[in-house]
């Protein structure tokens, strides 16, 4: 009879898991409030990309697989020397942003460019100092692009790694060479033209050949007309400090970057900002307020034209409860509502009567700006 048992159990479980499925979808149809829609995996950085085949892809910064997704895992901030971060690139797909399958690891830090150029650094790298982060794919002709940075074991190691074919595998060719060193968070961005454009840090830019081999012309910095106020006292130009990307929403550019609402690291919530241009080289306008507990995210249209952006823990402590959150000052220290995985946040895009964007989060929890932002908004 023991069989009969395990199959009811199985059963229960399988109903409970769609019960759960059928939840996510009926919140993601409604485009209202956040949806958690991945809470089974230890991830920062989650990026979503719609490939060619109808599918969406996720991955982001992870954990390796074979670590063991448990309480001593899930909230690890993944920095300093008690970091857990991996070296591999962790892709799942998905048809709905609800059901989602684990792809595998198709690249890690050995199949890269630094791995090859200078192997003795990883030779004499303990692996578990390799350290992967913030990877984004890119659908570009028919190749895939996958970008990502990373602190080791070769410093600024970043790579620019593209597909041999339509598939996302190995083997990969790296076309900007030496020129994809010391990137930090780096982005692609192609306009309607054609054009590629690398992104990283806080903010540079530059157009990259049609082959990915060379930069055309030196990178620019490019930031919004408004100055941040720094903890010092000094104002300083950027968008934030990291977690920086350009996207095009009808004619005109947007910039997208990162920072805690304190101006301060690890400080209050961490925060996603835009600013506005009519050229991807600028002027840009001034730096505006997409949502707390957004930075890092990616900014994305489903299949039926609504807007998203990932959410992910990032917090010295646990996640906070909701309740009263918009009023909490959290400039002490390190907070979220975002509980480990992946959560999705619906966006108001609206291209206004004079061309302008006007970005903001749904949610109210995620849409009005703390006490602790720095930022008059």
């Amino acid at each position: 009879m023991l069989w009969l048992v395990v199959i009811s159990c199985l059963t229960q479980e399988a109903k409970s898991q769609e019960k759960n499925t059928g939840a996510i979808v009926s919140a993601l149809k409604s485009h209202e409030k956040a949806v958690l829609v991945k809470d089974d995996i230890w991830i920062r950085d989650p990026y979503i990309v719609l490939g060619s085949d109808d599918y969406y892809y996720l991955t982001g910064t992870t954990q390796m697989p074979e670590v063991k997704f448990d309480d001593d895992t899930k909230y690890n901030v993944g920095l300093g020397d008690s970091s857990r971060v991996g070296w591999a690139v962790r892709v799942w797909k998905s048809k709905d942003l609800a059901n989602w399958t684990y792809v595998g690891e198709p690249f890690d830090l050995s199949d890269g460019y630094w791995a090859e150029k200078e192997p003795t650094a990883f030779k004499n790298t303990s692996r578990g100092r390799w350290h992967l982060w913030a990877p984004e794919l890119h659908v570009v002709g028919d190749k895939w692009v996958l970008i990502h940075t990373t602190p080791g074991p070769v410093k600024g190691g970043s790579n620019l790694a593209l597909t041999t074919s339509k598939r996302l595998q190995k083997p990969y060719t790296f076309p900007l060479g030496d020129l994809a060193a010391n990137l930090h968070d780096p982005s692609l961005f192609q306009d309607t033209d054609g054009k590629v454009y690398l992104i990283w840090a806080n903010t540079k830019i530059v157009q990259l050949t049609a082959d990915m081999t060379q930069f055309i012309g030196e990178p620019k910095a490019i930031h919004p007309s408004t100055l941040r106020q720094m903890p010092n006292g000094k104002q300083e130009p950027g968008i934030g400090h990291e977690g920086c990307t350009v996207l095009k929403i009808g004619d005109k550019y947007v910039l997208f970057g990162t920072g805690w609402s304190t101006n301060q690291g690890r400080k209050g919530s961490y925060n996603l900002y835009y600013a506005i241009a009519d050229s991807i080289m600028g002027p840009y306008g001034p730096r505006k307020f997409v949502g707390r507990f957004l930075g890092h995210g990616t900014p994305f249209q489903d299949k039926d034209g609504k807007w998203w952006c990932t959410a992910f823990f990032n917090a010295n402590v646990p996640p906070l409860e909701r309740e009263c959150i918009q009023t909490k000052d959290l400039s002490d220290n390190a907070y979220t509502i975002n509980k480990q995985g992946v959560t999705l946040v619906p966006l108001e895009v609206k291209i206004l009567d004079n061309g302008e964007i006007d970005i903001r989060a749904k949610d109210l929890d995620y849409a009005i700006p703390g006490p602790d932002e720095v930022q008059k908004l």
